[in-house]
């Protein structure tokens, strides 16, 4: 059966999916998305993506086609047509057709996407033995240039540090702001663990405020650890016990190597793996 795709209101087959080659989305990277996950046929933390991607439009003035009750109507149709039980939603809005500038208010009509399929970022094998990741050389965006708050269409930040990390024959890269300081990885957010404790990069330091990451930090505080977030530099990495990262695709995953140097005894600790595991708890869980 062809993947169907809901492309402004209408559920496609995905050959017919298509959208102008005059769509600034295309053309400037004007626009803005969510990932979303599946699990059990169940949109996961839905409420926060959304209101993540009308606060993203609302920092780029850009209108979104449908409202929220019409838009999560319009997500579940599309997750029941591909009859995905376990998976993944991107969800994407566009400025929409103009003309060859940069201005956006020549769009009359944003564009609405929504694709519903499977995911897998990482091998299976790297959630059990752990997995090696590098520092980026490319600095994430300045936030007074692109605020790690937006979500936006714009990812040639990330794809170039993620070069790097496929050049180096890893499939991460750390990625830090302009002053030095730990920001996330391409597309995940970074957590490590000193003498029980753990620690995120706060988001002022140019991480996005991943939905995942919010609920790793209140499962984590539910059992009783502690969480700080503060900035983070190369060697707070280098010389942690534990490391993980957090993200809507990556969901939980343990680092155990960075820039040739082993991460406590090289295997995922104790704490990523028991917040690995509540995390997928509370993914069957009713209460969200």
């Amino acid at each position: 059966m062809p993947l169907k795709i809901w492309l402004d209101g209408k559920l496609l087959d995905q050959a017919d999916a298509k959208v102008s080659v005059f769509d600034h989305g295309l053309l400037y990277g004007d626009g803005v998305f969510e990932g979303i996950r599946v699990y059990g046929g169940r949109v996961f933390e839905l409420d926060a993506h959304l209101r993540r991607l009308y606060d993203s439009a609302k920092v780029i003035r850009l209108e979104i086609p449908l409202d929220k009750a019409k838009l999560v109507a319009a997500i579940k149709k599309t997750v029941e047509a591909n009859v995905i039980v376990d998976g993944y939603v991107r969800l994407v809005v566009t400025r929409g057709a103009g003309t060859l500038g940069l201005n956006p208010f020549i769009c009359k009509n944003s564009g609405l996407i929504i694709i519903a399929d499977k995911i897998q970022p990482y091998p299976q094998e790297l959630y059990e033995t752990g997995m090696k990741v590098i520092s980026a050389t490319t600095v994430r965006n300045h936030p007074l240039a692109i605020p790690p708050q937006l979500k936006s269409l714009n990812y040639l930040n990330n794809i170039i540090a993620k070069l790097e990390a496929l050049d180096n024959g890893v499939p991460e890269a750390i990625m830090y702001n302009h002053e030095g300081y730990v920001a996330e990885a391409t597309v995940d957010n970074v957590f490590i663990v000193r003498d029980g404790v753990i620690f995120t990069p706060p988001v002022e330091a140019g991480a996005l405020e991943g939905i995942t990451r919010n609920l790793v930090i209140r499962l984590a505080k539910e059992d009783n650890l502690e969480v700080v977030e503060k900035n983070l530099t190369k060697c707070d990495l280098y010389i942690c016990s534990e490391f993980f990262l957090t993200g809507t695709a990556a969901e939980v995953i343990g680092i155990v190597c960075i820039d040739g140097r082993t991460i406590g005894d090289g295997k995922p600790g104790p704490i990523t793996k028991r917040l690995r595991e509540k995390f997928f708890e509370c993914t069957r869980s009713p209460r969200k």
